[in-house]
């Protein structure tokens, strides 16, 4: 991840961070407390006036895809070469220009520092999401979890489409930095919004950890375990008396509690 300062210099003033996630190319800004509509970048003012001030992915790219050179630029060749760049970079463009745009008086820096308020936003973002038959667990970087009903996450706005496709609700996984779950790589939803969702349930993401890590057994687990060989555990497998709950190449993995049931 790489981190920039979003500084105003007509105010002297930082209005912002921009976070960059590297590996998903993704963009999260981050608006610092106190910014009003007349404070913040222009782009953002509607998320300010809501009181929202984590700006998401989608909102983020384009802001700085505005204020960087255009790969479609004419003499973008002659500019690549004289940066000594093989191909265009955004992120390298944006570290060179310092965003700079004659719109404003706006520039962003990197810098190393994380600000806390960024910190203290980040406890609320997700580490893990669990899709189940009727539900979604939802756990976050603060090691809460909560639960959010399928007839609560499709009336998110933005998640209607997620209703009665369960291939697309599926394809569910962590965004950039956990600031979002997305589906399909096409529909958000914010950290935030799940956490308002969902109902808290009385565990951590530590007592699942925990739960997998004493009870769930790899094949030669299993079979110390019941002093059998392999032979034995495809036979117990095979007439339905036991059942991994996954299987690979590698190997199959058991529920500690199956293995006690078959003495």
């Amino acid at each position: 991840m790489k981190c920039f300062d979003i500084y105003d210099q007509e105010n002297g003033i930082s209005v912002g961070t921009l976070l960059y996630y590297e590996r998903e190319k993704v963009f999260i800004t981050e608006l610092a407390e106190g910014l009003d509509e007349w404070t913040a970048p222009l782009m953002f003012t509607a998320f300010v006036k809501e009181g929202i001030l984590t700006i998401p992915r989608d909102i983020s790219t384009a802001w700085v895809r505005e204020r960087l050179i255009p790969p479609t630029r004419q003499n973008i060749g002659s500019i690549l070469k004289t940066h000594k760049l093989k191909e265009y970079d955004e992120i390298r463009f944006l570290e060179i220009s310092e965003g700079k745009c004659s719109q404003d008086s706006l520039i962003i820096k990197k810098t190393e520092i994380i600000p806390e308020y960024v910190k203290i936003r980040m406890s609320g973002n997700l580490t893990d999401i669990l899709i189940s038959d009727d539900s979604v667990l939802a756990f976050f970087a603060d090691d809460t979890v909560r639960k959010i009903g399928l007839e609560k996450l499709v009336l998110i706005d933005g998640a209607e489409k997620l209703k009665n496709n369960r291939p697309l609700l599926e394809s569910g996984i962590i965004g950039a930095g956990g600031y979002y779950a997305t589906f399909n790589d096409s529909i958000d939803i914010p950290a935030a919004k799940l956490h308002e969702a969902g109902i808290t349930l009385p565990l951590k993401r530590s007592d699942f950890i925990n739960f997998v890590q004493k009870n769930v057994f790899d094949t030669s687990e299993a079979c110390r375990y019941l002093e059998c060989s392999r032979q034995n555990m495809s036979y117990l497998v095979g007439k339905g008396a036991l059942s991994p709950v996954k299987t690979d190449v590698k190997g199959s993995l058991y529920l500690k509690s199956d293995l006690v049931s078959l003495f």
